[in-house]
């Protein structure tokens, strides 16, 4: 690989300046009409290119492109772990079982087998590309599951999906790698060395860096306190260290991250709660980077080897996942919203990718063939389920106002559908007898310095809301209005 020199490091960080600042101005247009951020940052880096612009240019040697590969799988993995819903997946297991089993390993099995006939690939290969194909796009997912009418069952079943799926290709891909990198075979005292480095010592390392670390952080809160925005920081740390406790004793980094992302999210629910917060923004963020170098230059491999074969295999590897939850889930009863969410939207991306780069980055012979497959069956997905982004949000019905509004983003949802509450509906909404609390969520600093004070209101601060709320004890059937200007 090369050194990253002055130019590129420059380069690289006036990208992620450009890339926050772009994800953050268009994040309420983009949620609102459903088009998908994947495609915004693919575009973005297509234009800055060498096929456009050429100002910058990722290839399989760059320095940069291994260190974003790496930091952005570790986050996807610890983030999609730390944000599922436990007690929801409790609940629902039977959905649970069916987008873990029958949509993501038999998915991976039928795409292998696909790679097989129609590429062809050996067998190694093909079980590591179709792997990396049945994990579903955590970013893309996030665009659908934003949309507050998604019915529960399809956002538990989606979610479900996106968040531990990778539990089941990822051992898959690491398996096939050792194989791959001793020539096709792999002797059974080696099979059970790697076998336990991947299934074994990486997540017990994880939990182990994952359970220090809560009671290390639940006894520093309970002494001194934290700030809620340094608690998201010391997740993410905590992510960055399971990966890297785990590579020092040669176990896997990333079930390391895995793991550990699941031992914090069953023993803290208040820090996951903070990493929602802040946390997955940040990490949202360093995706939306990585998309962003895929489009400079890689990802557009997977039109170099357009042919009648390579097209019907990607055809196949994006389709193949909705015939399967749709017979998989032919005998659960679900309303047909849900079904038609589940069934239609899997969207591959950025997974697939950094899955697909793992053996490429580890030297192994033909890996780079493997990712130009991926690519291609990326880009297929981004145009098709992109398209269908759009269509089911606009399609979903409208959920039934209940006289709750949830504060989120600062502002309140109005009885008439709008994103802001007036002074007027919450008149009107006393003089019908509602119970209308307002909340003072503006920022320290703007509360401090203004002598303007929303009559009646309860002040809450936007970074103790979990705790002020608690303290208060707020009703659970009134109308909460935030005042945040």
């Amino acid at each position: 690989m090369d050194n990253l020199g002055a130019t590129e490091l420059a380069g690289i960080i006036g990208l992620i300046g450009l890339v926050v600042v772009i994800a953050a101005a268009l994040s309420g247009p983009m949620d609102r009409v459903g088009v998908p951020q994947a495609a915004i940052f693919l575009a973005l880096g297509a234009l800055l290119g060498p096929h456009a612009l050429g100002l910058v240019d990722f290839g399989f040697d760059s320095v940069a492109l291994g260190a974003i590969v790496i930091v952005s799988l570790v986050l996807v993995l610890f983030s999609d772990s730390v944000a599922v819903d436990y007690s929801g997946l409790r609940r629902h297991a039977k959905v649970a079982a069916v987008a873990l089993g029958p949509g993501t390993l038999l998915t991976a099995l039928l795409i292998a087998g696909g790679a097989m006939l129609l590429i062809p690939l050996p067998v190694p290969g093909a079980l590591l590309l179709g792997a990396a194909l049945a994990s579903t796009d955590p970013v893309m997912m996030r665009g659908l599951l934003r949309q507050q009418n998604v019915p529960t069952a399809a956002s538990l079943a989606l979610r479900v999906e996106s968040g531990l799926n990778d539990l089941v290709v990822l051992p898959i891909v690491l398996l096939a790698m050792a194989v791959m990198e001793r020539g096709g075979s792999l002797p059974l005292s080696e099979a059970t060395v790697v076998s336990a480095r991947i299934f074994l010592l990486g997540p017990a390392v994880g939990a182990a860096v994952g359970l220090v670390s809560v009671r290390v952080l639940e006894s520093v809160r309970a002494r001194f306190g934290m700030r809620r925005d340094y608690e998201a920081l010391y997740v993410i740390g905590v992510a960055f260290s399971s990966y890297a406790a785990a590579e020092m004793l040669h176990g896997s980094g990333f079930m390391a991250a895995f793991s550990a992302g699941l031992t914090v999210a069953l023993l803290d629910v208040e820090l996951c709660d903070c990493f929602t917060e802040y946390g997955q923004a940040t990490s949202e963020m360093f995706l939306l980077f990585a998309f962003v170098a895929f489009g400079a230059s890689l990802i557009w491999l997977g039109l170099e080897i357009l042919t009648a074969r390579t097209v019907a295999f990607a055809v196949f590897a994006v389709l193949v996942r909705s015939g399967v939850m749709a017979l998989a889930m032919g005998p659960l009863r679900l309303d047909p919203v849900s079904r038609r969410l589940v069934v239609w939207y899997g969207p591959r991306g950025l997974n697939s990718l950094l899955l697909a780069l793992l053996p490429v980055f580890a030297g192994i012979a033909g890996a780079e063939e493997l990712f130009s497959f991926a690519a291609l069956t990326v880009l297929l997905s981004l145009a098709l389920h992109g398209f269908l982004l759009v269509k089911l949000t606009r399609g979903l019905p409208e959920r039934a106002v209940t006289g709750e509004v949830p504060v989120a983003g600062g502002a309140a949802t109005s009885p008439a559908g709008g994103e802001t509450i007036t002074l007027d509906e919450i008149a009107r909404l006393r003089d019908s007898g509602e119970d209308v609390i307002v909340l003072d969520v503006r920022t320290d600093k703007s509360y401090d310095s203004s002598d303007r004070k929303a009559k009646g209101a309860l002040r809450v601060p936007p970074g103790r809301v979990v705790e002020s709320a608690a303290s208060l004890a707020l009703p659970r059937n009134a109308w909460l209005a935030a005042y945040c200007t």
